[in-house]
Parts: C-alpha cells; sequence; structure tokens
C-alpha cells in the first residue's frame, strides 16, 4: 500500500503594493494583503484597471475576507526629507508591520524592493494585474488614499482634489498658481518647488 502524501502548507505569501507616488500632495500610501486560498475574491485587479465603484466593493470584501491585512502611510514630510522613492517603500515597511502576523513571502509591484528583513520577496513588474495579493494591496492602497485626499479637499477645496487626488490636473495647476502651496503639497515636486521659488 502507498503511503498518503500529506502536502506540506501553503507559503504565507503578502502582496504589496502602493498609491500615490506621482501626485504633487498628500501622502503615498501603501497595503500589504494576505489572501486566504479558500476564499477567493472575484474580480481582483490592478486599482487603475477598476471603476471607482468597482474599487469601493472590492475594499469592504478584501478588508471582510482577506487573512491579514496592513496599510501604511508616509507623510509629505518623510515625502520631501528622504525622497519618493524611499518613502514609498517606507510606507511599504509600514504596512507589512501593520499586519498581525509575519509573512514567509512578500511580491511587490514593481522592479524595486526595500532593504526588508523578510528573508524572501521578489518585485513583479506589472504584479498588480498578475498577482491577486498585489492586486488586492493596489485596491486597498488606493482606496485609503483617495480616502484621504477627499478628507483634504474639504479644508482645500480650491485645488480640486476630490476628483485630481493631488496630480497635476488643470484645476489643480491653476489653484497652485494661485493660492500657492498648502501644507500637503510635496516641496520636493518640481512644480511645487518652482512657485516657491518665485
Amino acid at each position: 500500500m502507498n503511503p498518503v502524501l500529506v502536502s506540506a502548507d501553503p507559503i504565507v505569501t503578502a502582496g504589496v503594493d502602493e498609491a500615490g507616488r506621482g501626485p504633487l500632495a498628500g501622502p503615498v500610501v501603501a497595503a500589504a494583503v494576505i489572501l486566504n486560498p479558500d476564499d477567493p475574491i472575484v474580480g481582483l485587479n490592478d486599482s487603475k484597471k477598476l471603476s471607482a465603484k468597482r474599487r469601493a466593493v472590492l475594499d469592504i470584501e478584501i478588508r471582510a475576507r482577506a487573512l491579514h491585512f496592513g496599510v501604511g502611510v508616509a507623510s509629505v514630510e518623510e515625502i520631501d526629507a528622504i525622497n519618493i522613492l524611499q518613502a514609498t517603500f517606507l510606507a511599504m515597511t509600514r504596512a507589512v508591520e501593520a499586519m498581525s502576523v509575519e509573512p514567509e513571502h512578500i511580491v511587490v509591484d514593481g522592479n524595486r524592493l526595500p532593504k526588508w528583513r523578510y528573508a524572501s520577496a521578489e518585485a513583479i513588474v506589472g504584479g498588480d494585474a498578475l498577482h491577486p495579493a498585489i492586486s488586492a494591496a493596489s485596491i486597498l492602497a488606493k482606496e485609503e488614499r483617495d480616502r484621504f485626499m477627499a478628507q483634504a479637499a474639504l479644508d482645500y477645496p480650491h485645488y480640486g482634489w476630490a476628483s485630481n487626488k493631488g496630480y497635476g490636473s488643470a484645476v489643480h495647476m491653476a489653484a497652485l498658481k494661485e493660492y500657492g502651496p498648502t501644507p500637503l503639497h510635496r516641496r520636493s515636486f518640481a512644480p511645487v518647488a518652482q512657485l516657491l521659488l518665485l
């Protein structure tokens, strides 16, 4: 009689992604997600390829059904002090550390990784469309940052942040020139820095 082979537990993998590297205002936000392989979430994709309505629905599903998730933020002050790439890595690290477990493996969207203490991590170009856990992280990060910018728009209504989320739209640029930068503007970014020199 052949012995019964018992498969080892699957590796606990966290997907990590960020939102908000390019805007002129607001923090950069990252999320880390460990999905439940026994409870797959249908419709996960790169957050940029989903409608706002679909993202909002999936955000709720992910938070309810993922095994673990964490969100990390790097502030405007941190972005200006250490540059956007390092601030992104900082937000990613905070997202992973916000989870209640330490993953055995981490997959990150992109081509670069933070210098993590974790034993196993890999960068996957286009991973937010290829790996469900990265897709889920992409959605959480995007939704979290969008909520922040929508709230910030109430305090600074001229810049159109409820719709442009801090990116350099025509409305945002016109307001920036007329009213100047707010405390939420990234002073190390060229369009803002140039106005400060005027």
